[in-house]
């Protein structure tokens, strides 16, 4: 059975080959992934990331879980953790549609999957990063309880051949 996560506004389900239409709009967005660097660009590398995605939700033991964010059953974004090899660290990262921005999604998505990293999940460490000029996506860390753990990192964009500054944030328990 593949876990739900129900909050008072989402339901947070596994993201699955169904969402490719939905996932693409915002994916191929370069407005709405100016911050992020593994997003497929093509539908053809959504349906691949997308295809990855489902095979590792069929194993006993997935490595990295990817739900669909859903507010009244419409996917407007995503939200994952990806555990480490010896499954006591996660590494927290979301991306929402651009229509959806500014009314507390991400926020309420990420507490829920804090949770459920920590007290399903086990993890020891949480963490997640941001590019400096992401306020919004720095602003939902802190609101989860994660804490600036450095400023000093390096964010690659490889398409766009610029280098920028990395934030860390992380929550130990």
């Amino acid at each position: 059975m593949y876990p739900e996560i129900k909050t008072e506004r989402l339901l947070l389900r596994p993201l699955d080959l169904s969402d490719l239409d939905s996932m693409h709009e915002y994916a191929s967005d370069k407005e709405n992934t100016l911050y992020m660097y593994h997003l497929p660009r093509k539908i053809e590398e959504t349906a691949d990331f997308l295809s990855n995605i489902t095979k590792e939700w069929e194993k006993d033991v997935p490595s990295f879980y990817e739900f669909a964010i859903e507010p009244d059953g419409k996917l407007i974004g995503q939200i994952s953790v990806y555990l480490s090899d010896n499954r006591d660290s996660g590494d927290l990262g979301w991306i929402l549609n651009k229509k959806y921005w500014n009314n507390g999604y991400a926020t309420e998505a990420a507490m829920a999957l804090k949770d459920f990293a920590l007290n399903i999940l086990q993890v020891q460490k949480l963490i997640a990063n941001c590019d400096y000029r992401n306020i919004a996506s720095s602003r939902v860390m802190e609101k989860i309880g994660l804490k600036l753990e450095s400023d000093n990192g390096i964010r690659v964009y490889p398409q766009k051949d610029e280098t920028v500054r990395e934030l860390m944030y992380s929550l130990i328990v």
